[in-house]
């Protein structure tokens, strides 16, 4: 996966839009960051709970760790671009867009 392909799907969210955070683009709803870029583009950063976490390093260690210190135990999670799968990616970004959502976007209508 290349930082493009993951930028195409965290734009894919309904209402979501890319900035800049301390020199690198970041992926926000409502204000609010769910995803992020690393600064030389070959990682990404999803906004999980603890939960979901653990199950992506469950199902794939070597694309998925915790980003370092608090907010890695808090559930940020470190993607490696170019061992995922775009599946998984997808998930976790759609997981990430669902935690930091407006409820008017999430709920069923």
């Amino acid at each position: 996966m290349t930082a493009d392909e993951f930028r195409e799907i965290a734009l894919g969210f309904a209402e979501a839009e890319e900035r800049s955070h301390m020199n690198h683009p970041d992926f926000r709803v409502g204000g609010k960051i769910f995803a992020t870029l690393s600064p030389d583009l070959t990682k990404g950063m999803a906004k999980l709970t603890p939960a979901d976490q653990q199950e992506f390093l469950r199902t794939d260690p070597a694309s998925f760790e915790p980003a370092s210190g608090a907010w890695g135990t808090g559930g940020a999670t470190m993607i490696t671009l170019a061992e995922a799968d775009e599946a998984d990616v997808r998930a976790a970004l759609a997981a990430a867009w669902r935690n930091v959502a407006p409820t008017h976007l999430t709920s069923p209508d």
